[in-house]
């Protein structure tokens, strides 16, 4: 009887596919069900980024509502054609939001958390200075074996001295002190 407990509260308590941590307050996934929601609870979330163009399903906007998550929705195509580009303004708009730490704890998601995820991720890590081996390896780890060579193409050529010319609009401040995170906060004028 206590087993079966601990059981049916494991199985209530499961993280969405391909989850993961990708900085402080940052987290990449597939797309979650409910079966994933208890977690999801417990992050304590204040926004998604949802990359795909389809309508959020009912289910899981009712539970973004109810727990008073902003949804924010990329629509970008998924796309295995290698001449088809990703929206260059898509990925800026959604690396606006995971700079903008008032949007944190943030789930970033699309079917499968591979492709498009793995793009934004990618080009996250760009502006985090990454080395573009250690970008790939995140990035195929992730697509487990489905690695697309358009999205790595995407990624590399991705100019982040235009998402920097971007943010010089943005107020900068550091996020609580020096000593700790120095992600940048914007405000809207």
């Amino acid at each position: 009887m206590i087993l079966e407990q601990v059981d049916d509260e494991a199985a209530t308590v499961s993280p969405p596919p391909n989850f993961g941590m990708v900085d402080k307050g940052v987290y990449r996934s597939g797309f979650p069900d409910a079966a994933s929601f208890a977690f999801l609870r417990g992050l304590g979330l204040r926004s998604v980024v949802y990359l795909c163009p389809e309508p959020y399903p009912e289910a899981n906007a009712e539970f973004l509502k109810d727990q008073g998550i902003r949804l924010f929705q990329f629509g970008i195509e998924g796309n295995k054609d290698p001449y088809v580009s990703i929206p260059v303004d898509a990925i800026m708009g959604a690396l606006r939001v995971l700079l903008d730490v008032r949007n944190h704890p943030v789930l970033i998601h699309c079917k499968r958390g591979k492709h498009r995820t793995g793009c934004l991720v990618g080009c996250f890590r760009r502006l985090q200075n990454w080395c573009l081996s250690s970008v790939f390896e995140e990035y195929h780890r992730y697509a487990a074996g489905k690695s697309r060579l358009s999205d790595l193409r995407f990624i590399e050529s991705f100019d982040v001295t235009c998402m920097r010319d971007c943010m010089l609009s943005l107020i900068y401040r550091y996020h609580d002190c020096l000593r700790k995170s120095k992600r940048l906060l914007y405000e809207v004028r």
